[in-house]
């Protein structure tokens, strides 16, 4: 596969852009896609010609929807996905024992959704034209790199053969499993590569009764079948121990799995592979000003569609980090804070896609009787039956270490750290829109509060106009909207955000671009609130450490006694060799030396 790389430009004798992206995959092209919004100059570098255009993941969720929204893709997206579509794992006997049928959206979009990775990169790709401070290299392999203190430099083959060095201030290698960038930093994987074979047979013009995934968990034959948009379809067949690759793709022993498994007779095979899954994380995901991110720091089993989705996450995490650091708001120490967040969530969907491929595929029937009517049991308790069926068991999106202040709750309590679910609102022109719509991708104080005036009155400390944040006041349902200066007051549609906030009316949440709260100040405390948040700030302007995996230093936060860091905010770091162009500045392709 090809690199895919993202960075701000270091001085040289060639155009060069703030960012590079190695391999346009969906981690890069999304990444690409956030820089570019915050006028961030970045270079897509991509081996192959064009885009995948084979069925790859086939599933995305809420989380990544709502980054294709802060993307400004959303309304492309939508129409090409199938939302909204369950599970249903069936005994030996074709018996259902468990559904999986999620009605909840607390992100503001379905949990589970059917697309074509091949549309969306090419919806990705599209995006990127919107913006003249991104580039893309397509046809050209990424083939060594190196950096110093003040940047990394690229050596980049062009589609003719011809070398090109291309200079920038950020490198983010998105480059997949067989990662240039990993191996060039010599980071090793940990984890387990299981001996377990499955074969994938994607399907087109597929009539079929059900929209929703059905899993044979049988210890037989082991099988998925999986809805896909516009007719397609995915079925999966784990191999035994003694099977060959290529006895299983032999047109005659597919054509016999399918037909055994309900597949449409009428149907195209578009694609047959037998791959095998890992679960592996990079030792570290940074050296410097080099960042690993998707597949290139982590490889996830498949069993709960997590893999794409996570690369996603990472290239939230990280754009505006990079653009912060690029427009002089933090110091690039802010990225020894990327790993921090984002790991520990990383390995708890690795262990949970584990958990949920031992249900799919019991080991013999002893075992399957076993699991199958454990869960036959827990669906006759109502809320049990509920905790699976809304998906609840999948791991909550939060880090208890990173860019935030902590408030001295217990992590079950806390809302920092967490990602700030997405209910509807009543904008100030009367639009009924997700919350992000009023949000946008910056800073913002939000409180949910009956008095937005009092609430507001002192919100005027330095740190709030330096990082750019928004005041945003939500009132509840039915109740008249003050017009308050410099405060975009908006209206609880549905009662969404009273339930998100009913622990904190009248707190004010620092809300980070990508919608994670940082910092919740109780109400009175916005000066020393500022203050903490002031010196989380100053902190970044001490370096990069070089990918550790340590948390940032240690500080006191706003605990609920009111302790609070008092350690002074330094000045505004300088973007990163701003000598290469101001952010907004178009990036060209690199010329030949």
């Amino acid at each position: 596969m090809g690199p895919g790389v993202v960075q701000e430009v270091s001085p040289a004798p060639v155009p060069s852009p703030s960012g590079n992206t190695a391999r346009a995959g969906p981690t890069g092209l999304t990444l690409a896609n956030l820089l570019g919004l915050e006028g961030v100059r970045a270079l897509v570098i991509e081996r192959n010609a064009t885009t995948v255009q084979e069925p790859r993941a086939v599933s995305i969720d809420d989380e990544s929807l709502r980054t294709m929204q802060a993307a400004g893709l959303v309304e492309m997206v939508l129409p090409a996905i199938v939302p909204g579509y369950g599970s249903h794992y069936l005994s030996p006997n074709g018996r259902c024992f468990v559904s999986v049928r999620p009605t909840e959206a607390p992100y503001g979009y379905p949990r589970r959704n059917a697309f074509r990775q091949p549309v969306l990169e090419r919806q990705l790709r599209e995006g990127l034209a919107r913006f003249s401070s991104v580039g893309a290299l397509f046809g050209h392999a990424l083939e060594s790199f190196a950096q110093n203190d003040h940047g990394v430099s690229l050596r980049v083959r062009r589609p003719d053969g011809r070398p090109v060095e291309v200079g920038c201030d950020f490198l983010v290698g998105c480059d997949g499993a067989d990662s240039t960038v990993r191996r060039g930093l010599d980071v090793a994987l940990e984890g387990s590569s299981p001996s377990e074979r499955w074969l994938i047979v994607d399907l087109e013009n597929s009539e079929v009764d059900s929209p929703h995934t059905i899993v044979f968990c049988d210890p037989a034959r082991p099988a998925i079948a999986l809805p896909g948009p516009d007719r397609t379809r995915r079925f999966e067949f784990k191999l035994h121990p003694t099977e060959r690759d290529e006895d299983l793709l032999a047109p005659q022993v597919i054509e016999r799995l399918l037909a055994a498994h309900g597949a449409d007779p009428r149907s195209a095979i578009t694609r047959t592979v037998v791959y095998r899954f890992h679960a592996r994380v990079a030792a570290r995901w940074a050296a410097g000003r080099i960042v690993l991110a998707g597949d290139a720091a982590h490889l996830t089993p498949p069993f709960a569609g997590q893999g794409m989705n996570s690369g996603i996450r990472d290239a939230h995490n990280l754009a505006w980090k990079l653009a912060a650091i690029v427009q002089g708001v933090v110091g690039p120490g802010i990225l020894d804070t990327y790993e921090a967040e984002r790991r520990r969530h990383v390995w708890e969907m690795i262990r949970l896609a584990l958990r949920m491929g031992r249900v799919m595929a019991p080991r013999n029937r002893l075992t399957a009787w076993a699991v199958q009517s454990g869960f036959r049991l827990l669906g006759l308790c109502p809320p049990a039956r509920d905790y699976i069926a809304e998906m609840r068991y999948k791991p909550t999106p939060r880090f208890a270490s990173g860019f935030l202040v902590p408030d001295g709750r217990s992590a079950r309590r806390t809302l920092v750290g967490r990602l700030l679910p997405q209910p509807r609102v009543v904008a100030s022109d009367n639009r009924t829109v997700r919350l992000d719509t009023v949000l946008g991708n910056r800073f913002a104080l939000l409180v949910w509060t009956a008095r937005p005036d009092a609430v507001f009155a002192a919100a005027d400390q330095p740190i709030w106009d330096r990082l750019g944040a928004k005041r945003i006041a939500v009132v509840p349902p039915g109740l008249d909207r003050e017009a308050l200066p410099g405060v975009d007051t908006v209206r609880d549609r549905d009662g969404g955000v009273a339930t998100a906030l009913a622990r904190y009316p009248d707190h004010v949440l620092l809300l980070r671009p990508d919608h994670y709260v940082a910092a919740c100040i109780p109400p009175g405390e916005l000066a020393r609130g500022a203050e903490a948040v002031a010196a989380l700030v100053g902190r970044t302007s001490e370096g990069l450490r070089g990918g550790s995996r340590a948390a940032p230093p240690a500080h006191r936060g706003l605990s609920r006694d009111r302790a609070i860091s008092r350690s002074p905010t330094g000045p505004a770091p300088a973007a990163a060799n701003r000598r290469s162009g101001t952010p907004g500045s178009a990036c060209g392709p690199a010329g030949s030396r």
